[in-house]
C-alpha cells in the first residue's frame, strides 16, 4: 500500500483493488457486476483500515483448554455510508465487522454550487465511544465528506477513517484539510476534477450505477 505525504491519507496498491476498480471504470459493466465490485473492494479495502482496531483478551474454551485469546474490544465499529453511493460499500464491511452498527447521513448535490446540501442524519448511540468508517465511493471536491464528518463530531464522533473507491487530488487536500485526525482511505487517486466536477478519469455516477438509476 502506497502511502502519500500525510500519515493520515493512504492509497492502496494492492493489485486485487487496482483489478476491480478498472472494471468498475468500464461503462459496459453492468448494475449487478458493479455493485458486487463495490462490496468486494470495501471489504478488500476494510481489512486494511480496520487493522488497528483495539482488542481485549477474553477466555475461550476450545476442544482441548481455556485459553485467552483476543477479541475486538469496546462498543467495535460504526459504520457510516454517505447516502445514496456510501450504501454500496456497507455489505462489504460489515462480511468483515458483522457486528457492526450503521448509521446513515443523507446529501445531495446542488447541481450549480456542485456543494452538499444535507437532509437527513441518524447516527448509532453511543457514537462517541466507537470507531467510525464513513464510507462513500468517490471523493470529488470533498465537500460531502466534510459536511458529514463535521456533523458526526457534532454528535460527538471522535475515532473517524473515511474510505472510498476513487479520490480527486482536490478532495483529498480539502478533506485532509478540515479534518486532519481523519485517517483517508483511497482506492484510486485519479488525475483530477473536471469543469462539472467529476473525477477524471473517474467511473460516472457511482449511485447510479449502483442502483441503475440515471
Amino acid at each position: 500500500m502506497a502511502v502519500m505525504n500525510d500519515e493520515n491519507i493512504k492509497v492502496f496498491d494492492h493489485p486485487l483493488i487496482k483489478h476491480k476498480i478498472s472494471l468498475l471504470r468500464d461503462k459496459a459493466t453492468g448494475t449487478n457486476e458493479f455493485r458486487k465490485l463495490v462490496e468486494e473492494i470495501a471489504m478488500l479495502e476494510g481489512y486494511e483500515a480496520l487493522s488497528d482496531l483495539p482488542t481485549e483478551l477474553v477466555e475461550v474454551t476450545t476442544p482441548i483448554e481455556t485459553c485467552l485469546t483476543p477479541m475486538i474490544a469496546g462498543r467495535k465499529l460504526a459504520i457510516v455510508p454517505i447516502l445514496r453511493a456510501g450504501l454500496g460499500m456497507v455489505s462489504g464491511i460489515l462480511a468483515l465487522v458483522p457486528t457492526a452498527k450503521v448509521g446513515h447521513i443523507g446529501m445531495y448535490r446542488d447541481e450549480t454550487t456542485h456543494e452538499p446540501v444535507e437532509y437527513y442524519c441518524k447516527l448509532p448511540s453511543p457514537i462517541e465511544e466507537r470507531t467510525i468508517v464513513v464510507t462513500d465511493p468517490m471523493l470529488a471536491t470533498g465537500g460531502s465528506a466534510v459536511d458529514a464528518i463535521d456533523q458526526i463530531k457534532k454528535h460527538g464522533g471522535r475515532t473517524i477513517k473515511f474510505m472510498c473507491i476513487i479520490a480527486a487530488p482536490e478532495g483529498v487536500k480539502r478533506l485532509h484539510e478540515a479534518h486532519p485526525d481523519v485517517q483517508i482511505y483511497i482506492g484510486s487517486l485519479d488525475r483530477e476534477l473536471n469543469a462539472d466536477a467529476y473525477i477524471c478519469p473517474g467511473l460516472g455516477d457511482a449511485g447510479d450505477r449502483i442502483f441503475g438509476t440515471k
